[in-house]
């Protein structure tokens, strides 16, 4: 198996050596997906960590008036994953779900701890994608509670470009927390400035 851009986005951290790569490749599973698949559903238990290669996801939780809301998007050499429904094994909340036909590289749970036991770099390489992910997220709530929602799109088309243009007007609005509707109002008044 082919884990060329995997071995890669590890190595802008701590690099793997040949060994650690060989276990590697006998512990991710590759999947082709279909646009609107899914790869974790509200209700079952997030058992993967899911590495992008080619594509697009987004996260999100459905709330009881039947609303989307988009937690995280993840295209190429990205990783998503619902980490409290994994590490606390117990159903999720949210669902994973591919906007785009996608490749995919998986790590079921149980392979991770294996990986996480036996090489050392491994422990050290998800522990800083992790710290990322989270990092980003405390920066994502400061942004929700102490920004405009202009503020908050502009932030997106600033750390997101190529999202911009790959979701949806509805993707985008559900991601910084408004309507549609207001979103568009948002786009008018920056195009009028």
């Amino acid at each position: 198996m082919q884990l060329n851009e995997l071995t890669a986005s590890f190595a802008a951290y701590w690099p793997l050596d040949e060994q650690a790569i060989t276990a590697l490749e006998d512990c991710v599973v590759s999947k082709a997906i279909k646009r609107k698949e899914y790869i974790l559903r509200a209700g079952e238990a997030c058992d993967h960590f899911t590495f992008v290669v080619r594509g697009c996801f987004k996260m999100y939780k459905v709330d009881d008036g039947g609303n989307q809301h988009n937690l995280q998007f993840a295209t190429e050499n990205h990783w998503i994953a619902d980490y409290g429904s994994f590490y606390g094994e117990e159903p999720s909340e949210l669902c994973i779900e591919a906007l785009e036909a996608s490749d995919i590289r998986q790590i079921p749970r149980n392979n991770l701890f294996y990986l996480y036991d036996n090489f050392p770099v491994f422990d050290r390489n998800f522990r800083i994608i992790i710290e990322n992910t989270f990092i980003e997220q405390q920066k994502r709530v400061l942004q929700t509670i102490s920004s405009t929602a202009e503020e908050r799109y502009l932030y997106f088309l600033e750390k997101y470009p190529e999202l911009a243009h790959r979701v949806s007007n509805v993707q985008i609005a559900s991601y910084i927390g408004v309507t549609p509707e207001f979103l568009s109002t948002i786009r008018r008044k920056i195009a009028l400035k």
